[in-house]
């Protein structure tokens, strides 16, 4: 475990390197059309996962390699004692990004946004806000509010979206049919979040949490966004990623198969492209 100075500074760096992400508008990042993308699918704490996805991305070697990751906030895997250990996760992302801030990048899922907003979230009988403050407070002790504020802090700064040069989204979700035709894409290049575009049914909310991956809805959402593919997480995969229509790929890292999408940004791809494109862990 990190000291808790340390683990605090490097949070602090992460933050403002998120701030100063190059093709950063808002909490919508553009990436020009040079190099490749490599993006993973939900981790919720998988630190295995997370490592291997490094070792794949192998960003020293590929310096125009973009390595975008997505939900690593709350998790199955606990302290003996109690407590969630996904913000082990967020910190090993916190110092990648410090290392190579140009090439890493973590979208806002539904669960990081429900942390830090404070809106109950639960599997089973299990509140995962609590049991992540839990998993922070028996790891660093009396840094452990300084160090969950930290966390806070960067849920609040992270994009919320990534758009290539050749035209893929990439997002955790997408909203849901009845919010589509109030959804204005326009929030997300704001630079500070409205609170209320974060509550329930509010346009960020939406993004994050909507599940409908028909094929009207896609192609509202993409309309509306201006792009012609989109790459999501958010819905479990049982082989670690799914086609639910023809212009949309979902992608799963939390378990084993664990799916990632590698695909160039320097020229047009159809879904075909993104698919060659997925391996598993």
């Amino acid at each position: 475990m990190p000291e808790p100075n340390r683990l605090l500074n490097t949070i602090r760096q992460a933050i403002a390197a998120f701030r100063n992400t190059p093709g950063r508008k808002g909490h919508l990042v553009y990436l020009d059309g040079s190099g490749d993308v490599l993006v993973a699918g939900d981790l919720h704490g998988n630190v295995e996962n997370f490592r291997r996805l490094l070792e794949r991305a192998d960003l020293k070697s590929h310096p125009q390699r973009h390595l975008i990751f997505q939900e690593l906030a709350h998790s199955s895997f606990n302290y003996p004692t109690g407590g969630d250990k996904s913000h082990q996760a967020i910190d090993l992302l916190a110092a990648r990004k410090c290392q190579v801030p140009r090439q890493v990048h973590l979208l806002l899922g539904n669960h990081e946004l429900a942390q830090w907003t404070n809106q109950w979230i639960a599997k089973g009988e299990t509140d995962l806000n609590d049991s992540f403050r839990q998993g922070v407070e028996t790891a660093y002790g009396t840094s452990a509010d300084e160090i969950y504020q930290a966390y806070v802090n960067l849920f609040a700064v992270i994009p919320v979206a990534v758009r290539t040069a050749n035209r893929v989204f990439i997002s955790h979700s997408l909203p849901r049919k009845t919010q589509m035709e109030k959804f204005d894409p326009g929030v997300l290049t704001l630079e500070e979040h409205r609170p209320e575009d974060l509550l329930h049914d509010g346009p960020i909310h939406s993004l994050v949490w909507g599940r409908d991956a028909t094929t009207d809805n896609v192609a509202a959402f993409l309309k509306k966004v201006d792009a012609d593919w989109l790459i999501t997480g958010h819905i479990p995969c049982e082989h670690g990623f799914a086609t639910p229509n023809e212009r949309q790929l979902i992608l799963d890292c939390m378990g084993d198969p664990a799916a990632y999408c590698l695909f160039p940004v320097d020229r047009q791809v159809t879904l075909q492209d993104l698919l060659d494109g997925v391996k598993t862990l």
